[in-house]
């Protein structure tokens, strides 16, 4: 038992530092028109992180939230999301997800190669981009063997872009004509992060924003097997020995999937879903601003202009490869 206390004690500062932002994060969105609590926290960490020093008490409990708290609020995320819910959004729709995420992780790779930036640089970007933000990157980390710089840089790439697209596919949307169903599977096709789906959702109506959030959640799916395949790739060809290697397959990944399960086989009372879904928005949204307040914006601009250039290219490239299949699919027959 002392022992147990002995590890949790050096973490408490921190954690509790970083759900009290949380709390004040999820205040905000119920002032905020629009505001998602995940984002008000990325970006509250983010700015603290670069005016404020940390105290050092804090380090381990903010360590801990980025890490632990961000794998508790993917698996609790698998209860928002039953197979059914994926499934009736029909098979084009299954597709223009699919492709959105494939073609987006493979052209970001490939460029991040074109552009010199490293292996593990370039996986985070084209997670972050292509599945879902800010918690791919983190999930990614240890299957990439990636530095914290490389982590904070995917992070910071995904929380500029992704806030900006926020304004501009709803806009671009309502230029093209699309309709509010057709719009709301490309934000959710397309924009980076949930807490930017559901934002942009938000301010085309109730209709885009149902149907963007459930097509975010189905890209959010393919994060396991992606994880699954870069491990497996990084086992071929890293140096170290299979037992210092992470799992194929992480835990908070099995337990994302077993969670979906759950929600798809048994009918849980309303109640549990209402909590469980505020337990995980108060879980994600900790740790967004522990991982926010690892944004520097220093650091930031010491990494060059590649980054960011290859950041601009997967978003290009997830918007028009989305939009094209919401185009074939969702758009009005003659």
């Amino acid at each position: 038992m002392s022992n147990r206390s002995g590890r949790l004690l050096p973490i408490l500062p921190g954690l509790a530092f970083c759900l009290a932002a949380a709390a004040l994060s999820w205040l905000g969105s119920n002032v905020i028109p629009g505001a998602s609590p995940l984002l008000i926290a990325i970006l509250l960490g983010a700015v603290l992180g670069n005016v404020l020093p940390m105290p050092a008490i804090f380090f381990q409990g903010i360590a801990a939230s980025a890490k632990h708290l961000l794998r508790g609020g993917i698996v609790l995320l698998g209860l928002q999301l039953p197979f059914s819910a994926v499934l009736g959004l029909g098979p084009g729709v299954l597709l223009i997800v699919l492709a959105s995420v494939g073609v987006t992780f493979a052209a970001t790779v490939w460029f991040g190669k074109l552009l010199g930036i490293a292996p593990s640089q370039r996986l985070l970007i084209a997670s972050g981009f292509s599945i879902c933000g800010a918690a791919a990157v983190a999930a990614t980390e240890s299957a990439a063997g990636a530095r914290k710089t490389d982590v904070a840089t995917a992070i910071g790439l995904v929380v500029l872009f992704g806030t900006l697209m926020i304004p501009a596919v709803p806009f671009l949307g309502e230029l093209l004509g699309l309709s509010d169903r057709a719009l709301g599977i490309w934000i959710g096709a397309s924009t980076h992060e949930v807490a930017q789906v559901v934002a942009a959702g938000e301010a085309v109506g109730g209709t885009a924003l149902a149907v963007a959030v459930t097509v975010k959640l189905a890209r959010v799916l393919t994060l396991a097997p992606i994880i699954a395949g870069i491990t497996m790739y990084q086992r071929r060809t890293d140096p170290r020995t299979g037992a210092s290697l992470p799992p194929v397959v992480p835990l908070f990944i099995l337990g994302f999937v077993g969670a979906m399960l759950v929600r798809s086989v048994s009918a849980l009372p309303p109640g549990a879903l209402e909590l469980a879904q505020l337990v995980q928005t108060f879980m994600l949204a900790a740790a967004m601003f522990a991982l926010g307040l690892g944004v520097h914006l220093r650091s930031l601009l010491r990494v060059g202009h590649r980054p960011v250039l290859l950041g601009l290219l997967a978003t290009g490239v997830i918007l028009a490869v989305s939009l094209t299949g919401t185009v074939m699919v969702a758009a009005p027959r003659p």
